[in-house]
């Protein structure tokens, strides 16, 4: 599985840059902040447009990010995927046929160690570190897992996404329109 060789996954958190995105040259775009009255209405003009969408279920106001959200978006807005910090959540997207992207925060060693323990019982299709500046980690991460990884957070310049791309990510996700080139 991958994301057919695009190795950027713009992420916009308003509708206008959602709306910039789907007229961008992007198969896959991740949805980050929205409310669940505007999800549908969002994912039927990606669908026009032929994109594919991430949603980031941890973000989506009026709407609990847990196992009965997935079975409700996997049931009535049918996403491509879903990103979220909640294991369960991974485990129903996978249960559903949605790519499933574990979203971690790396901010010290236990943090690490502890996010080992999850992606073991979670087995996600993805997972997604944060911040994505530590070339690293990254690396070690995707060893350790055997899972491909994508690079998020603080993801700044250019420099950043090589860099990142380098030490094994298979895309990077920002929000930064910069970078949506």
């Amino acid at each position: 599985m991958s994301f057919h060789g695009q190795t950027v996954l713009p992420a916009a958190r308003k509708m206008k840059e959602f709306e910039k995105l789907l007229k961008l040259d992007y198969e896959y775009l991740v949805c980050l902040d929205t409310h669940i009255s505007q999800l549908k209405f969002m994912l039927q003009m990606a669908r026009t447009a032929e994109k594919k969408v991430l949603v980031h279920l941890d973000l989506i106001s009026g709407l609990k990010a847990n196992e009965y959200a997935v079975e409700f978006l996997a049931q009535e807005f049918k996403p491509a995927g879903i990103i979220s910090t909640r294991s369960n959540c991974i485990i129903k997207a996978k249960k559903k046929n949605m790519i499933a992207i574990q979203r971690l925060f790396l901010l010290d060693s236990i943090a690490l160690e502890t996010s080992y323990k999850i992606i073991d019982r979670a087995k996600p299709d993805y997972l997604e570190v944060l911040p994505g500046i530590m070339p690293e980690i990254i690396r070690e991460v995707k060893e350790a897992t055997n899972t491909p990884v994508i690079a998020g957070g603080l993801i700044r310049t250019e420099e950043n996404v090589r860099m990142a791309i380098e030490a094994g990510a298979e895309a990077v996700t920002t929000s930064n329109p910069a970078l949506w080139i």
